[in-house]
């Protein structure tokens, strides 16, 4: 009975064994000055239960100040929070006072605390321990006496260990841990809420009501909903404005959910992203290829020698051979297959003509020492990539086994 007054009394709707747990947790931490971090995807509802918390505790009738700490700039958000002096910085032109000094008494809801820079996040961690803080361009220590309830959307522990929040304010804000169930955890309350938010918007646009049919109501069980509660009450309102059937079908259900079918979203195939790689990876596919192309080589002359130089049978024998040659030598048009193979020429020795008709001169030849370097092979492998797929960076990138963007430093790097 008192989760179900707590319900009344915030407007939250659902008998999910999941919410009435986070409710039950709330209710019971709000008497107490502990911090909370309220964890939960995004339109999950974060902000009602810090209004839970707060209007449950003594200090409800102190400031409720809530606070997006994604949405102010990084040079902004220390004077936002902790004030400024007269002078400070450029347009500082009078004192002013910072949310922990208006909320004195009372508290404030930092919303998307892991997008806190770290220097903020030292100064909120001397908050939580000691009640004290510096205002941006003074040296006189303030005291405040607010509780903070901290809310995100992402694993906050998790950018504790890639070093973008601090372990220390993790386990001060972490003090009690709340965490809001997605709807997809929560499908039983999915038609719930949809009636209420539909009955609401036909009140607010003088609309009949809606109804939903059968297989109306298993399409918004069965939807992932990725917006949560948000989104279900942006899809109610719309089908209450443009909808002009007020008995809702399946069909016309999905003329306002998006598409399934693929999903946009990254996925993580492991822990190590594909550009720690990129640079390892590049010079192996050099190596290889130049290992591949020296033993085919070595496989042709085999071959020529073999046919004492017969071209048309070297040419039967090797079309794998010969077709990569096409590929990767531009000859001149109408001269594809003008393939030209010099043979030795035969001693002309009055003396030994009639019993060395097989010997030949050997001709020195000027011997042309190969670059061995990584970064001419590296580029030279690009050129090729562009080359093939007419210059189009995405299908080089993918035959070249790199990124796009890798592939465009490579290239801005290379000169190319």
């Amino acid at each position: 009975m008192y989760t179900q007054n707590i319900k009344q009394r915030f407007g939250i709707i659902g008998n999910s064994p999941l919410l009435n747990r986070a409710i039950d947790i709330a209710s019971q931490v709000a008497p107490t000055d502990m911090s909370v971090l309220i964890t939960g995807e995004s339109g999950s509802g974060k902000e009602v239960f810090s209004q839970i918390i707060h209007q449950m505790s003594a200090r409800k009738h102190g400031a409720f100040i809530a606070v997006n700490c994604g949405a102010i700039p990084e040079g902004t958000i220390d004077s936002e929070l902790f004030g400024h002096e007269k002078g400070s910085f450029t347009g500082a032109h009078e004192a002013r006072k910072g949310y922990f000094e208006v909320a004195n008494g009372g508290t404030i809801f930092l919303d998307e605390v892991a997008e806190l820079p770290l220097g903020t996040q030292a100064r909120l961690l001397r908050i939580l321990e000691s009640g004290e803080y510096l205002r941006v361009g003074s040296s006189k220590v303030q005291k405040t006496d607010v509780r903070i309830i901290a809310a995100t959307n992402v694993d906050v522990y998790n950018r504790v260990k890639n070093g973008k929040f601090r372990e220390d304010l993790y386990y001060r804000l972490n003090t009690v841990p709340l965490r809001i169930p997605a709807l997809q955890e929560r499908k039983e309350d999915i038609y719930l809420l949809f009636r209420k938010f539909a009955a609401d918007f036909s009140d607010k646009y003088r609309s009949p009501a809606l109804h939903l049919e059968p297989d109306a109501i298993q399409i918004l069980t069965n939807y992932s909903w990725p917006g949560n509660v948000r989104q279900l009450k942006n899809i109610a309102e719309q089908i209450c404005v443009l909808e002009k059937d007020r008995n809702v079908t399946g069909q016309a259900i999905l003329n306002y959910i998006p598409n399934e079918a693929g999903s946009n979203l990254p996925m993580a195939i492991n822990s190590q992203s594909k550009e720690d790689f990129t640079e390892r990876d590049i010079l192996y596919k050099v190596l290889f290829d130049m290992k591949k192309d020296m033993v085919e080589l070595k496989k042709l002359v085999a071959e020529i020698i073999q046919h004492g130089g017969n071209t048309a049978t070297v040419l039967a024998d090797n079309p794998q051979y010969i077709n990569q040659l096409y590929r990767d030598v531009e000859l001149p048009v109408g001269q594809e297959h003008a393939f030209t193979i010099q043979h030795p020429t035969p001693v002309n020795n009055n003396v030994n003509n009639n019993n060395n008709n097989n010997d030949y001169f050997a001709h020195e030849a000027e011997e042309v020492e190969e670059s061995l370097s990584l970064v001419d092979k590296e580029s030279d492998l690009i050129k090729k990539a562009l080359k093939k797929h007419k210059g189009k960076r995405k299908f080089a990138a993918q035959e070249l086994g790199i990124s796009e963007r890798t592939l465009y430093r490579k290239i801005k790097e290379l000169n190319l």
